[in-house]
């Protein structure tokens, strides 16, 4: 049977070491440039935002009135038993002393003195300049030291407002690249060691999607250099993940076919050929899944979203490239040693025709309909955990697994101070109706206090303090009725912005990408099953055991969020994160089953093909599904709930579709529904071989897996 000329070319005697030479050529042109992609990311807010947003409006507005792109340090000063006369002296040296800080721009405002006589504010307006996010930690530490340095002894110092949430958030970030990297790693070679029971094999994979990484980074740094691809350090983090799982999952595969073909040939080369012949479809089919699914994403209004699309995508398509070239060149490089001591010898039987998973399929086969409905069942119990789902967004304090000093400093603002103080609303409209804008925003509910409009040219500036916390959703709710109210007003064209209007625009943007990208991945996800597997039936089938996968792991993971591990609520981007996760890499698991189960049916019929799929596959997408679990379960080593949250579900969901769905539930219904699953295809009207109704697996006597 032809191979095809580039699995020939992949892995012929000679081009084998061209291909190993090639890559070896891209790692040493891609590694410097891989190493500078934290120089490019951005993660301030306009790298978050949605562009057009009227909060992202008013940031623009609001560089008439100020040269610089300015964020507030508020310097918090509490006594509990009231403030001395030397606290106030202290307090007012640290405004002028600060007035000559580098990063500072523009008047402190301040000492201003609680009602309770028992704490003191400065509020310190810092300069955002080139470097952006990644300065104001630095800044922070700078501002914060000043003011400790000469309090009187008994006098709490706190360092609240944009800028020390931001240096506790690049201290959470700090590092995100190296720590995912390292705990990636060990977690793939563990697995590997333990699948492979080999103490050479597990190396290839891990450095076939080491190098896979290096390119994807180093392609990534030249778009966003050149080219205005936004990337932050979510995107940069999931990257890594989203490289060693996927491309573990594809190495798994090919390794497996290629121990299998081993025992049909003696000559490596060609044993590879014919691995990479049956093998590579369904390694692309699940590569280009992911890869539009991630592309998907491109349509989000969320700035931060978005951009994380044609990052993954790239990284997919990257880490395909090497493990269908690179991966397969080593393989056949190395021999069949590589295995020991657990050596595939030509001619030996293959263990996978009565080992566990064909045991299990055999038992499937018994009752399948009985199988199918009680699995659907449970896994719609599972999803009733959804009920609790809160994705509203995460406040301040619940933003981190620890506690911060800004969240700390925060809360002490807040006993003595009006919650809202630090970070107002801003409003910008036509300077004619600054004053008439002024009493709208007065009048509105939950706003306290209105400043002075501050006019430039044509415009006038207003900023409004919030009676509840800024990132509230009473604060929120605050921002649209002054939305509602100050859009009424005939030619003001009012806007309203501030860090409550950010969080309530990302959040409108959030349900806007739900509502938009979660069907049309579904859609491109049944397209390309229906494409690969040439049927109607078999892919809708299919889809319906992913929305009722991700339902499940959703319900589960919510009910330990809320009931274990105490969050109150989960990020408004979690649902459309998990879900991109979940259905893109979780349809690879379909697949890898379906594809052989549709070679094997063509030669046994359905249901007999079915248990041989899921003997053949069924150790390969256990191992698989164990590694992707793994590497996205490294997420929980960083410090944000956020990430915590994705890690967790995604792990749990991969492994309930890789040990349920696929290996039970999927395989049910190809043997209750039959060769019907391939219709309108010629297959479903290929019989079962005769007398089979049950689907029994083949014994040692009969012919061994076709190919």
């Amino acid at each position: 049977m032809a191979t095809g000329g580039v699995a020939r070319l992949v892995c012929g005697r000679w081009s084998k070491w061209v291909v190993l030479a090639l890559w070896i050529v891209v790692l040493g042109l891609a590694g410097p440039l891989a190493g500078k992609l934290g120089e490019v990311q951005e993660n301030d807010n306009s790298a978050w935002l949605p562009g057009g947003a009227e909060s992202t409006q008013v940031a623009e507005l609001q560089r008439q009135f100020q040269p610089d792109d300015i964020a507030p340090a508020i310097v918090v000063y509490e006594r509990a038993g009231g403030l001395t006369d030397a606290d106030r002296a202290a307090a007012a040296d640290d405004a002028r002393a600060l007035a000559g800080t580098e990063g500072v721009s523009g008047q402190i405002a301040g000492p201003i003195e609680s009602p309770d006589k028992a704490a003191l504010e400065i509020i310190v307006p810092i300069r955002i300049d080139s470097d952006g996010w990644e300065a104001l930690p630095d800044i922070a530490e700078g501002v914060k030291n000043t003011a400790e340095e000469g309090a009187p002894a008994g006098l709490d110092v706190y360092l609240a407002g944009p800028v020390a949430v931001a240096a506790d958030s690049a201290g959470a970030f700090a590092g995100i690249d190296g720590t995912l990297l390292y705990t990636t790693l060990v977690v793939v070679a563990i697995i590997l060691l333990i699948t492979y029971r080999s103490p050479v094999l597990w190396l290839l994979p891990i450095l076939t999607a080491g190098v896979a990484l290096a390119g994807s980074q180093a392609l990534i740094y030249l778009l966003a250099k050149h080219a205005g691809l936004t990337v932050n350090a979510q995107s940069a983090g999931i990257l890594t993940v989203l490289v060693f799982g996927a491309g573990t999952d594809y190495a798994l595969l090919l390794v497996a076919r290629y121990r299998e073909e081993l025992r049909r040939h003696e000559d490596r080369h060609e044993a590879m050929q014919f691995a990479l012949h049956r093998a590579g479809p369904a390694i692309i089919a699940s590569a280009a899944t992911v890869a539009i699914g991630m592309t998907c994403l491109t349509l989000a209004e969320l700035n931060s979203t978005a951009g994380l699309g044609p990052v993954a995508a790239l990284g997919i398509v990257v880490g395909l490239a090497a493990m269908v070239t690179l991966l397969p060149a080593l393989l056949v490089i190395f021999g069949r040693w590589l295995f020991w001591p657990v050596r595939p010898r030509f001619g030996t039987p293959e263990p996978t025709a009565t080992g566990v998973w064909a045991r299990l399929g055999g038992r499937i086969a018994r009752r399948p309909r009985r199988v199918w409905i009680t699995t659907s069942l449970v896994l719609g119990a599972m999803a009733l955990g959804l009920l609790q789902l809160n994705a509203t967004g995460l406040s301040q304090a619940d933003q981190f697994t620890t506690e911060q000093p800004s969240t700390v400093a925060e809360e002490a603002l807040a006993r003595h101070f009006p919650a809202g103080g630090g970070q107002p609303v801003t409003v910008i409209a036509n300077a004619a109706s600054a004053a008439e804008v002024s009493r709208g925003l007065a009048a509105v509910p939950g706003i306290s206090e209105v400043a002075e409009p501050v006019v430039r040219g044509n415009l006038a500036l207003i900023d409004g303090t919030l009676a509840s916390a800024p990132d509230s959703k009473a604060a929120q709710q605050t921002v649209e009725r002054a939305r509602d109210a100050l859009h009424a007003i005939p030619g003001a064209d009012a806007k309203v912005g501030g860090g409550s209007a950010i969080l309530l625009d990302i959040n409108t943007a959030n349900d806007h990408d739900n509502r938009l990208i979660i069907p049309l991945v579904l859609l491109v996800v049944l397209v390309i099953l229906g494409l690969l597997l040439r049927a109607v039936v078999a892919p809708l089938i299919l889809i319906g055991t992913v929305v009722l996968s991700f339902a499940a792991a959703l319900g589960v993971s919510v009910l330990v969020f809320r009931h274990l591990l105490d969050f109150p609520a989960e990020d408004t981007s979690f649902p459309l994160f998990v879900f991109v996760f979940l259905v893109a890499l979780g349809i690879d698991y379909n697949i890898f089953l379906m594809t052989r189960v549709r070679e094997e049916a063509a030669a046994h019929g359905t249901r007999r093909g079915a248990v041989i799929g899921l003997a053949a596959t069924g150790g390969v997408i256990t191992s698989a599904g164990i590694v992707l679990a793994g590497t996205f379960a490294a997420l929980a080593s960083l410090p944000l709930v956020a990430f915590v949250q994705i890690g967790f579900t995604v792990a749990f969901g991969v492994l309930l579709d890789t040990l349920i769905v696929r290996s039970v539930l999927v395989t049910a219904l190809n043997l209750d529904v039959g060769r019907w699953m391939w219709w309108p295809s010629r297959l479903s009207h290929k019989l079962d071989e005769p007398g089979d109704r049950t689907g029994t697996p083949l014994s040692s006597s009969e012919p061994e897996l076709t190919h």
